[in-house]
């Protein structure tokens, strides 16, 4: 296993290499929005390498800073995590200015996430971070409409291919498009997406949940919903990123299949169903060096099977 893969600071089996929008990964793996902050705080665990992961995606951004959702704002649940952080951030200028000089582009792919409450927003901040150093930048459309009423962007394909026109329109960096599940048909609304000038997606962002006490009879989460993610979504991001593979495919469109990923094997899976690279978010919480293991596997995978690289796993479901 050791030889196929890289050191703490050697190169990484060239196996696990791949283009993505024209970008070079070192590995299928992205670490997810969300869940490593803006990248400096992920890197200071003991044991990490940027070069584990092929991507890094920085926290949702907004225009202005945002202070969050009310407490509590997490909550573990039997086979996942609940969360309503609100997009606490500091907003996108600061980001720009203070935080991406900090990063170690050299190592890794960094991709800034976009979020908003208008599409004007939106475009606004995609603006801004396509003038900076930033490699990528993901669209987050399942944030509340303010204009109707707080309706999800990404629950509705008309409004998707809003944002991400909009977006389109104001930046020549490759755009990622976050595709939520709680939405009637992901397939129309990934090619209403595509057509609109996505050049990927993500697929899938949480699932919408709840957790109530039952000593309290009051909800756990203080926005009383949250997104779930972790093992308990895996079964439906599995299917919804074979949905999508077949409308993407049809264009040439790459997808980051996400939800539930804690293994090489689980990584393996999403690659199968349709899934260029596989986003980790929720295992990094209680395993913050799980990258390695994935790598570690998915690299054994390919050789146990003949495969010299970790694109041609992409797409092959026997049905």
């Amino acid at each position: 296993m050791a030889d196929a893969l890289m050191t703490h600071n050697g190169p990484m089996s060239d196996s696990l290499k791949l283009k993505f929008c024209g970008l070079h990964f070192a590995s299928p793996i992205v670490l997810l929005s969300g869940c490593v902050g803006f990248g400096e705080e992920y890197t200071r665990i003991e044991g990490f390498s940027n070069q584990d992961a092929g991507a890094v995606v920085l926290k949702g951004t907004t225009l202005a800073p945002r202070l969050g959702n009310p407490p509590h704002r997490v909550s573990e649940t039997s086979a996942g995590m609940l969360n309503a952080i609100g997009l606490q951030n500091p907003g996108a200028v600061h980001v720009i200015e203070r935080i991406l000089p900090g990063l170690e582009f050299a190592e890794t792919r960094f991709i800034a996430n976009v979020s908003g409450s208008t599409v004007e927003e939106y475009a606004e901040v995609t603006r801004l971070f396509d003038q900076s150093p930033i490699d990528a930048i993901e669209i987050n459309i399942s944030c509340p409409n303010v204009k109707e009423g707080g309706v999800a962007f990404g629950n509705y394909p008309d409004m998707s291919a809003q944002v991400v026109e909009a977006c389109r329109r104001v930046t020549g960096k490759p755009l990622i498009t976050k595709l939520s599940p709680n939405q009637t048909d992901i397939r129309e609304n990934a090619r209403r997406c595509i057509e609109a000038g996505t050049d990927a997606l993500s697929v899938i962002n949480t699932v919408m949940g709840m957790a109530i006490d039952a000593y309290t009879r009051q909800p756990v989460i203080g926005n009383i919903q949250g997104g779930l993610s972790g093992p308990a979504i895996k079964p439906i991001a599995l299917l919804k990123v074979h949905q999508v593979y077949d409308v993407a495919r049809r264009h040439g469109i790459p997808i980051i299949g996400q939800g539930g990923i804690v293994s090489a094997t689980d990584a393996i899976e999403f690659l199968i169903a349709g899934a260029t690279a596989v986003g980790v978010g929720t295992a990094l919480f209680y395993d913050p060096l799980v990258c390695k293991r994935i790598n570690a596997g998915v690299a054994d995978y390919l050789r146990e099977h003949g495969l010299n690289s970790v694109t041609e796993l992409t797409g092959t479901l026997r049905v």
